[in-house]
C-alpha cells in the first residue's frame, strides 16, 4: 500500500516507466479492450492467490491480464491518472488522498482487502538510545510518503505530542529503507512486510497500525477500479470480487494454501507469508456491507467518513489542497452487492 508526496505524482520522468510496465502503446483497439491492467503489491494479501491460480486468467481466455507489482499507492495514482491501470490494490491513505484536490483520480474502491494490523510498524535501531517516540525529535526516520505506513507515522507523533518538523523525515521506498537500514543510514522506519519483518530481525517495534487501530486511526488495504473500466468490463470486475472474496474466505479455512501462494510471489518462506497472513484482519463482502464499513446503498456505512477523516489529517499536515464534501467519498465508494459474494 504506498503513497506519496502530491509533487512526485506529475513526475514525467517517474511516471515513464510505470506506464511502460503497464502495456501503453503499440496495441490495437480492440487489444486494448481485452487487456485487463491490474497493480499489485508485494506484501502478504488474498489477491496474490487469485494471481498465482490464474484465476481470472482462466475464466477470461480472450482477456490479457497484465499484473504489474508497485512500491506505493502513489506511484499506482500516476498511473490511474495516466490511464495507464483497470484495477489495484491500494492503501486508505493514498486512496484519501486520490479523491481530494488537486489529484481527483477517477477511480471508485470496490473492496475492502484488510484491515492493517500488524504488518505496518515503527522500527528503530537499538543501538541508537530510542525508547520511545518522544525520544524522536532530532532523529532521522523513514517512511514512504502519502502511504499508510506514513499516515501512522504522522499520526503516533500527533498521539505523543511530537512536532514531526523536530525530526528529519525521509521518503524511501520499503526496499530503499532496507538499505538504508543495514547502512545505518536511518534511526528507524514506519514500513510495512517483508521489509518490516527484516527490521524487526534487528530493530526495536515502538508502535504498531493494530494499536493505532485500536485507538481511532486504522488503516484499510482496498481495491480500487477506474471508473471507465466498471462501466467498460463488469463482467470481469464481478469476477475479480468473487474471485478475491473466495480467497479472503481461505485464509481464514485454509490459510496455509493461500501462504504457498503468497510465497511463491513475494518470494518469502511459507512460514513467514503464512505470520504476514496473520497480521491483518480479513472482512468478506458480505461482512464488508456492515455499518462500519460499505453499508448499503440504502444505509451507507462509516467507510466514507473515515476516508473523510483521513483527508482532514492529510490537509493537516498540508499533504493535500483541500478536503473535499462527504458526497465526493460516499461517490468513490460503489458499494459491493450481495450477487459480488456468490
Amino acid at each position: 500500500m504506498r503513497r506519496r508526496d502530491v509533487l512526485g505524482l506529475f513526475g514525467v520522468a517517474a511516471a515513464a516507466p510505470v506506464l511502460a510496465a503497464c502495456g501503453v502503446g503499440g496495441e490495437s483497439a480492440e487489444e486494448k479492450a481485452k487487456t485487463i491492467r491490474i497493480a499489485y503489491q508485494n506484501f502478504a494479501d488474498s489477491t496474490l492467490l487469485v494471481k498465482d491460480q490464474r484465476t481470472l486468467e482462466n475464466q477470461f481466455p480472450d482477456f490479457k491480464f497484465e499484473w504489474t507489482a508497485f512500491d506505493s499507492g502513489a506511484s499506482i495514482n500516476t498511473a490511474f491518472l495516466s490511464g495507464a491501470l483497470d484495477l489495484a490494490v491500494i492503501g486508505s491513505s493514498p486512496v484519501a488522498q486520490a479523491i481530494s484536490p488537486p489529484l481527483a483520480v477517477p477511480y471508485q474502491v470496490i473492496e475492502l482487502l484488510n484491515v492493517i494490523g500488524t504488518s505496518e510498524a515503527l522500527v528503530v535501531r537499538p543501538d541508537r538510545g530510542i525508547g520511545s517516540i518522544r525520544d524522536l525529535p532530532g532523529r532521522k526516520i523513514a517512511a514512504p510518503f502519502s502511504s499508510t505506513a506514513h499516515y501512522s507515522l504522522l499520526a503516533s507523533l500527533q498521539r505523543n505530542g511530537v512536532d514531526p518538523g523536530a525530526l528529519t523525515l525521509v521518503d524511501l521506498e520499503p526496499q530503499n529503507i532496507l538499505a538504508a537500514w543495514e547502512r545505518g543510514d536511518i534511526d528507524g522506519a514506519y514500513v510495512w512486510t517483508p521489509t518490516l519483518t527484516s527490521l524487526q530481525k534487528t530493530g526495536t517495534t515502538l508502535v504498531d497500525s493494530a494499536q493505532l487501530a485500536a485507538s481511532g486511526t486504522p488503516t484499510l488495504t482496498f481495491a480500487v477500479a477506474g471508473r471507465d473500466f466498471l462501466a467498460r468490463q463488469p463482467q470481469v470486475a464481478s469476477a475479480w470480487l468473487k474471485a478475491t472474496n473466495a480467497a479472503i474466505k481461505q485464509i481464514s479455512t485454509d490459510p496455509a494454501v493461500v501462504a504457498q501462494a503468497v510465497s511463491k510471489q513475494i518470494g518469502s518462506s511459507v512460514d513467514d507469508a503464512l505470520a504476514q497472513l496473520k497480521q491483518n484482519i480479513y472482512l468478506d463482502l458480505a461482512a464488508q456491507r456492515s455499518p462500519e464499513y460499505f453499508g448499503t446503498p440504502r444505509a451507507p456505512g462509516a467507510l466514507a467518513e473515515r476516508l473523510r477523516d483521513t483527508a482532514e489529517f492529510l490537509l493537516r499536515q498540508k499533504k493535500i489542497d483541500a478536503v473535499p464534501d462527504l458526497s465526493a467519498f460516499q461517490n468513490a465508494l460503489r458499494i459491493p452487492e450481495p450477487a459480488d459474494a456468490a
